[in-house]
């Protein structure tokens, strides 16, 4: 089979592999239809790493992706040839002190689909995965609506973690595709108000459309004082979607004391810098998102029923040949790109 693999910073080529195989009675041999360019895609492909992930090369990333079972091992019921499926890239072992205690997320023998040392990506015609990590829908769903069930699991399971209440005022600083997921399952979730974030004016009027009560972009506005002069009492809940230290320091200065700060976004540094007088003086409470829990069928039954649209995300399709052009072009924030999705 075909495979895109990274082969140096900014670099990649197509590589003849073998087929992947089944080896467990529980594995599902499936044959990818699209896949997301994911941010986290980006930082292995700019700078070879993420914190303590790097990237021996070459290696295949990827891991918003949707496909069709072509086979199935002996013992698998959960799904069957033939299903269309979204893909959860994690697969925790289920036998952990973490995963008993219900935290599969963080699971101490994760592996989790395009990440160094744990598993390769499925940017490639093939693969297999454990049957607990598909998710069959109906004919319906589109397979760009499976794929990306997996970024708008994550902004579900932050607005969740943040527990708003409807009267809540929310920031949202960073308005990609995860700050688009936050947006989209708080409209579902909870708040009254929502203040968006972003330096591309094209995804502002995306976030727009979607709900947002206000939108700036920090190139040009002083992000602070104008939120202020909107909302005087500041704000519950500022979720931090770009990892970046300038959103960052914004979010401290807009959060009310007794705030929620969310931190979604992965930044390319390894430590964040935090205000000690401003935390304390406010009590805010810091809280890490890591990934989702048990997110994904709620957010592809909300797709179903039509109460959450992802395709307003979708900006870019490409081909699979054309993946280098993807790549390069969610690398350099080019042409208003939202989310750029490939197609095999």
């Amino acid at each position: 089979m075909k495979a895109f693999k990274l082969t140096g910073i900014g670099e990649m080529d197509l590589f003849t592999v073998p087929d992947p195989e089944i080896i467990s009675d529980h594995d599902v041999l499936i044959r990818m239809k699209t896949l997301g360019v994911c941010g986290s895609d980006i930082h292995y492909y700019n700078t070879g790493k993420i914190g303590s992930q790097i990237v021996k090369y070459p290696f295949t990333v990827g891991h918003e992706g949707a496909g069709e079972v072509i086979k199935t091992g002996a013992t698998a019921g959960r799904v069957k040839t033939g299903d269309k499926v979204a893909i959860d890239p994690a697969m925790p072992c289920y036998e952990c002190e973490q995963c008993k205690a219900g935290r599969t997320h963080t699971c101490t023998n994760l592996k989790f689909l395009g990440t160094p040392g744990q598993a390769e990506g499925c940017l490639s015609e093939y693969i297999v995965m454990p049957e607990q990590s598909l998710f069959p829908v109906s004919s319906d769903l589109s397979y760009v609506d499976c794929a990306l069930s997996e970024p708008l699991s994550i902004g579900y399971y932050a607005v969740e973690k943040a527990s708003p209440s409807k009267d809540s005022t929310i920031g949202i600083l960073g308005s990609g595709p995860i700050g688009m997921s936050v947006l989209l399952s708080s409209m579902v979730l909870g708040g009254k108000e929502f203040f968006v974030t972003d330096k591309i004016d094209n995804r502002l009027e995306l976030a727009k459309i979607s709900g947002a009560h206000w939108t700036g972009n920090p190139l040009k506005t002083n992000i602070v004082t104008d939120i202020k002069k909107q909302c005087p009492n500041l704000l519950d809940v500022v979720y931090e979607c770009c990892g970046q230290q300038e959103a960052m320091d914004q979010a401290i200065d807009l959060l009310k004391p007794g705030g929620k700060l969310m931190i979604i976004g992965i930044p390319e540094t390894d430590y964040w810098k935090f205000s000690v007088d401003k935390l304390r003086h406010k009590e805010i409470s810091i809280i890490n998102v890591r990934r989702q829990l048990d997110c994904v069928q709620p957010v592809l039954d909300l797709i179903r029923t039509k109460e959450m649209n992802p395709s307003i995300m979708v900006t870019h399709r490409f081909s699979f040949s054309e993946t280098k052009k993807a790549f390069d072009l969610v690398s350099s924030y080019q042409d208003g790109v939202m989310k750029a999705m490939i197609d095999f």
